[in-house]
């Protein structure tokens, strides 16, 4: 329904402007490994379409191709193959999109040939002896036919000569042997792998038997197999040997055996006599038979608890004692050295336990004849306690009598105090909640001397005060705030009082927070300058203080020179607000952001020339900030120039983990809902399915190589947010910054590849940058890292003594407003340049671009 009119408009197309492909390719034939070149020219449209390549109908993104005007209505269009493959030859043509139609060029074929190439090689196998098998081997290439030589030990095989694909019928073989196959056409011989196919024996019998654990009727054993014969091992047979259940009229010399699955190569057996002289042997299994036995391991089983009660328990009474006697429990059934005995004696008052060292009998004294009193006997060994005899009672004929006598019940007297003091209770909770709302406004208390005239004064004092002038200030803590459990204890050994904080100037100000300078009251009597960041309170809810504090416990984590290290965290109390401002405590940098660095060097009347050096050293000090955060599996997620900053040393920490998040499980982060991403930095993968990855990480560090090499310039200059998907999709990458070298553009690109697990690691990036640096030639390294010092001046930047750079000139003045802005932060100060001076960097259709990227991303970041 859609080829027709397709061609329809296809024809118009030709027949009213001349649009055709003038030249094609050809059909041609190229060895293997050489470099070959199809053209096609395309006429007949005033502003000429791109030309597209394709191969079996899909089209080249990484092909070599090249485009030349050849005059306004003419395009000459060339692709190079270098090094063809195999995998090279096909079908190549041409393809021109006009107004929605598809113009395409004649089809040409090219061919490949070479050596054959193998799809598919004999492999190794394990085999039974003299068990037949087959092994294939295939190969193809040009020129046809290819045929298939097979050596077996590397002796040719008679009638060997077949044609792609081949399989070679073994009849059987009783040992190791190898095979080889050759494939041959008229270009040359290719030689296959050398498959090797061994021959399934029994397993070695089982080496190291040990005696893991032993108990009084068990034992653990563990053992090696050094050879499993090419072959699994299906299972083991232990056979044990128990002096007590040996049946020496028959001569046996196996009390159990018990086969089992392997691995794992270690077994419990059970069902062993206590206190026993034992021995274990063990031999294994595979599918070509069982291995010979191990040699005999001799153990000794523990004692255990005798296996019978003491017999015949008898007692006697004298008037005053009990005499109880029992017999001695068989050998055979104490399984182990006999410790003694132990006479349990019950009564009303409880159980009494009384041991027997030696002998079998005891004698307990003082009995009261008119209790009632039991008792029952046990044996004990190392191993424990036989059962208890049959309890015997003593002294029945005794309790009768004792029913008779009359007994005081003390349940009435119970009873009745225990009314008393519930009524005394009640009547002091009615007279509390009585006074209580008597004194509510107030408390009365002594009266105190009468006026004249008055018969009595009564004196009150008020139970509230308030104050009309102002809010009381709640003091802030963590459960003020009502962050989790969880956020509270990670921030707790990090809490600093807001009375050891000073707030200061603002330094900056975003969508959601902003900067500020503060001071931090140290143990000493010192000060330390730090700045600190806060979210604006018009704004703050729980929810963005949970986010914003679990920033803070993230880089607690931190400890690495080139990531930022957290000071603390602290509360801001407020007036009329129940909930305080939390506040994340950094160290004070004093060069601001990278970018806006990056971004001034490149302003002004004078423009500064940051050496290509100090560039690398930034990139540097990222890659092994980035390094050290993908070992601890954590992701960033918003990895920038604007989230560098630069400390007093001019080097680099990665700051601001606002959308960091720690990999706890897997190996990739999904976000669960839909939130405000700097898609110019996002990975491709992440834009498409909202995954992020180190890699994703990787892909962000190479843009922000290029902003580097760039000098702050905003990446992808002409590209909406909206259109970025679709430029990437089809292969466009950021263009090669002037000034860049081929290599680092190289290391840069190679950040974003499309299948992220082919990009390399921050580890391979780090190596790399530090590899470039060493093989500058030390003429290019002009000058050291500078920095901007206005403490000498009121508006001129100056050097650091002793260095030979370039500064800058900037003179400040509050009638220019051309001038940058200075925001002053004690020795040094950050620079926001005003937009006017942009007019002059670059040409006129760069100034919108470079308008709105001062605009949005000159500003002081922490």
């Amino acid at each position: 329904m859609i080829v027709g009119p397709c061609l329809a408009i296809a024809f118009l197309l030709r027949l009213t402007w001349g649009l055709d492909f003038v030249v094609g390719p050809a059909n041609h034939t190229i060895s293997l490994g050489l470099t070959t070149q199809m053209r096609c020219q395309l006429k007949g449209v005033p502003s000429l379409p791109t030309i597209h390549w394709l191969k079996d109908g899909k089209e080249l993104h990484n092909a070599d191709f090249t485009s030349v005007p050849l005059g306004e209505d003419e395009v000459l269009s060339a692709i190079r193959l270098r090094r063809v493959q195999q995998t090279d030859m096909g079908w190549y043509w041409c393809q021109a999109n006009v107004k929605g139609v598809a113009i395409t060029s004649k089809k040409a074929f090219l061919t490949v040939e070479g050596l054959p190439y193998f799809t598919e090689q004999p492999q190794d196998m394990y085999v039974f002896k003299d068990a037949p098998f087959n092994l294939t081997c295939a190969a193809t290439g040009r020129p046809e036919p290819t045929e298939i030589l097979w050596k077996i030990a590397g002796v040719l095989v008679e009638d060997g000569w077949k044609e792609s694909p081949s399989v070679l019928t073994v009849k059987g073989i009783k040992s190791l042997t190898t095979f080889t196959c050759e494939a041959h056409n008229v270009k040359g011989v290719s030689v296959s792998r050398t498959a090797t196919v061994n021959v399934k024996v029994p397993p070695d019998k089982p080496t190291k038997l040990r005696i893991e654990n032993q108990t009084s009727n068990s034992v653990s054993i563990s053992w090696v197999v050094t050879f499993n014969g090419f072959s699994e091992l299906h299972n083991c047979t232990a056979q044990v040997f128990d002096s007590n259940k040996v049946n020496a009229s028959s001569n046996a010399t196996v009390s159990h055996e018990v086969t089992f699955p392997v691995p794992p190569y270690s077994y419990t057996v059970r069902g062993l006599s206590p206190f026993t002289s034992c021995a274990v042997r063990l031999r294994c299994s595979n599918e070509a038979g069982p291995s010979e036995f191990s040699e005999w391991t001799h153990f000794h089983t523990s004692e255990g608890a005798p296996s019978a009660s003491p017999r015949n328990v008898t007692y006697s009474y004298n008037g005053s004692s009990l005499v109880i006697k029992w017999n001695k429990v068989a050998a055979r059934d104490m399984h182990g050295v006999l410790l003694g005995y132990i006479v349990e004696w019950s009564r009303q008052e409880g159980k009494k336990e009384i041991p027997v060292d030696a002998g079998t009998q005891a004698i307990l004294r003082s009995i009261d004849p008119s209790e009632k009193h039991s008792f029952r006997v046990c044996a004990r060994t190392a191993g424990g306690r036989s059962p208890w005899s049959t309890p015997a009672l003593l002294l029945a004929q005794e309790q009768e009598s004792r029913r008779r006598q009359p007994r005081i019940s003390w349940a009435p007297l119970v009873i009745g105090i225990l009314c008393a003091v519930l009524t005394l209770i009640s009547v002091l909770l009615v007279v509390y909640h009585i006074r209580k709302k008597e004194m509510q406004f107030g408390v009365a208390f002594a009266s105190a001397s009468a006026p004249s005239g008055v018969s009595q004064v009564v004196q009150y004092r008020a139970g509230r005060s308030y104050n009309r002038r102002g809010a009381m200030r709640i003091e802030a803590t963590f459960d003020t705030l009502g962050i989790s459990d969880a956020l509270k204890q990670k921030l707790e050994d990090i809490f600093i009082h807001e009375k050891r904080l000073e707030l200061g100037r603002t330094l900056g100000r975003g969508e959601f927070g902003s900067v500020k300078e503060a001071y931090l009251k140290m143990e000493d009597g010192s000060t330390q300058k730090l700045a600190v960041k806060m979210l604006k309170t018009e704004i703050s809810a729980l929810g963005d203080n949970e986010e914003f504090l679990r920033e803070a416990a993230c880089m607690k984590e931190f400890n690495h020179p080139n990531v930022i290290k957290i000071i603390g965290v602290s509360l801001l109390s407020r007036p009329h607000r129940r909930l305080p401002v939390p506040m994340v405590l950094l160290p004070f940098m004093k060069h601001g952001d990278l970018r806006t660095y990056l971004v001034l060097s490149r302003l002004g009347d004078q423009p500064v020339e940051i050496p290509f050096q100090t560039l690398l050293n930034f990139m540097v000090d990222i890659a092994k900030g980035m390094e050290y955060l993908s070992s601890k599996n954590f992701i960033h997620r918003d990895l920038a120039t604007r989230n560098c900053m630069l400390d007093q040393d001019m080097r680099v920490c990665v700051a601001d983990f606002g959308l960091s998040r720690k990999l706890y499980s897997g190996d990739y982060y999904r976000q669960g809902s839909m939130s405000k991403l700097p898609v110019k930095w996002i990975a491709l993968e992440s834009l498409a399915d909202n995954v992020y990855t180190v890699h994703s990480d990787v892909w962000s560090f190479g843009v922000t190589m290029w902003e580097i090499a760039a000098r702050g310039q905003t990446p992808y200059p002409g590209v909406e947010n909206a259109e970025l998907y679709d430029y990437l999709i089809s292969g466009q990458r950021l263009k090669q910054p002037p000034n860049c070298t081929e290599d680092l553009y190289h290391l840069m690109h190679s950040c974003w590849h499309t299948e992220p697990k082919l990009r390399p690691t921050f580890e391979t990036l780090r190596e790399s940058l530090e590899n470039i640096s060493m093989g500058l030639s030390p003429a290019t390294e002009q000058c050291q890292p500078f920095y901007m010092n206005l403490q000498n001046g009121a508006g001129a930047f100056e050097c650091n003594p002793g260095r030979s750079i370039t500064c800058w000139e900037v003179h400040h003045s509050s009638h220019n407003m051309e001038a940058p802005v200075v925001l002053d932060t004690a020795d040094y100060r950050y620079v926001t340049a005003p937009l006017s001076l942009i007019e002059d960097v670059g040409d006129s259709s760069m100034r919108e671009t470079n308008h709105r990227q001062l605009e949005d991303e000159v500003i002081i970041h922490f």
